[in-house]
């Protein structure tokens, strides 16, 4: 495991604990971060809305992302019994489990073979799961389960810092905003893919490249360019084809406005 880099996730989640931050950028931080330390092929994140039901927020793949998509619609998955029973759930060959027949099919179509779920809860407080799938049978090592445990607590406990400060509504309010984006955010993958002829991960990737470079909230850029006002004809600070995300670097000027 590189140490370095997970130091550095660390330092990266912990960076978003202040009043505004973008909350789509900081959650597939998490997940593409997940990918790259634990060497597992795809990572997933569900949080709960103000209702308590479970929605897909980030997602290292497009094909993970319609996987828990699956998940909620068949209302069955490591993921909901991670996050109703507020434990880890383990599946290390999901056409063998009797558990969840209809998503482990949906699993084996996608690739996916073993899962692993972690709980993101503080204390008695059970806001999401993360899920991380493999493209192979076997048990998850131990220690992929507990970094990436480390990772989604100290993800929870990011949003929920300072709670008791704020208005007892704010981890609700930055879950809706995160839905809302989730929203507009899809519809300017769709865009920018059909647009340059690239497949949506791609065109995640480039989004996210360009609203860091120019220092836009990723959901604003998303929504100026659904609505035309601002255009992207290509790659900027790296190439469009890598999903590996890299080390934010500090904001050297002030915060858009959100």
């Amino acid at each position: 495991m590189n140490g370095h880099l997970l130091s550095a996730t660390f330092v990266e989640l912990t960076d978003t604990m202040v009043a505004d931050f973008d909350i789509i950028d900081f959650l597939h931080v998490l997940t593409s971060r997940s990918v790259e330390l634990l060497n597992v092929s795809a990572a997933g994140l569900l949080l709960a809305d103000p209702r308590g039901e479970l929605r897909v927020v980030a997602a290292s793949s497009e094909a993970a992302r319609l996987l828990e998509l699956f998940q909620l619609q068949s209302d069955q998955g490591p993921c909901l019994d991670c996050f109703r029973s507020g434990r880890p759930v383990a599946a290390t060959d999901l056409s063998a489990d009797p558990r969840w027949s209809q998503f482990a099919a949906a699993a084996g179509q996608a690739g996916f073979f073993a899962v692993q779920a972690l709980p993101m809860r503080l204390r008695d407080q059970v806001i999401g799961a993360l899920n991380l799938f493999r493209d192979t049978v076997g048990p998850f090592d131990t220690e992929v389960e507990h970094v990436g445990q480390a990772l989604a607590d100290v993800a929870t406990i990011s949003l929920l810092h300072d709670r008791s400060m704020r208005r007892t509504d704010t981890l609700n309010e930055q879950l809706q905003t995160a839905l809302n984006s989730r929203v507009v955010i899809e519809q300017a993958k769709g865009k920018l893919a059909e647009r340059l002829g690239i497949d949506v991960n791609q065109a995640f990737t480039l989004l996210r490249d360009q609203a860091r470079n120019r220092n836009q909230r990723l959901s604003d850029l998303a929504r100026a360019f659904v609505e035309g006002t601002q255009d992207m004809t290509g790659p900027v600070g790296g190439s469009a084809g890598t999903s590996r995300s890299r080390t934010r670097q500090p904001r050297t000027g002030p915060r858009p406005a959100p």
